[in-house]
């Protein structure tokens, strides 16, 4: 049998970053207390960290030339060409529990990270 795959969603793309809902949720409420509904959520990849490569999470308003931009729940998410390669597959999601508050991300190409889950190699 065989088993035609007709998705066309970005978020489920493993080639693509997601962010989970409770991840799009939190950016949503951050950008309502920010006042401001042209802001993306950039993810980037820059060398750095104990591990050789730190993630940035912030709110921009650029596009840059080769920018992939996908849409979660309303929530823009906006990946430069040169992270690209660092974070498909990778889940953003946010948590907020005794141990730990904040976004983490999941990454499959990472080999390793830090004690502080800040970086990664």
């Amino acid at each position: 049998m065989t088993v035609q795959d007709t998705t066309t969603d970005t978020q489920t793309r493993p080639s693509q970053v997601t962010l989970t809902d409770l991840a799009a949720s939190k950016v949503k409420s951050l950008l309502e207390q920010e006042g401001r509904d042209d802001l993306a959520l950039r993810i980037a990849v820059q060398p750095g960290g104990c591990s050789g490569m730190r993630y940035q999470l912030f709110f921009d308003e650029r596009q840059l030339d080769g920018d992939t931009v996908l849409d979660f729940s309303g929530v823009k998410v906006t990946v430069d060409r040169m992270s690209s390669p660092y974070l498909g597959g990778a889940t953003i999601d946010f948590v907020d529990t005794i141990e730990k508050q904040g976004f983490t991300i999941d990454n499959p190409n990472a080999q390793g990270s830090c004690a502080c889950g800040d970086s990664f190699h």
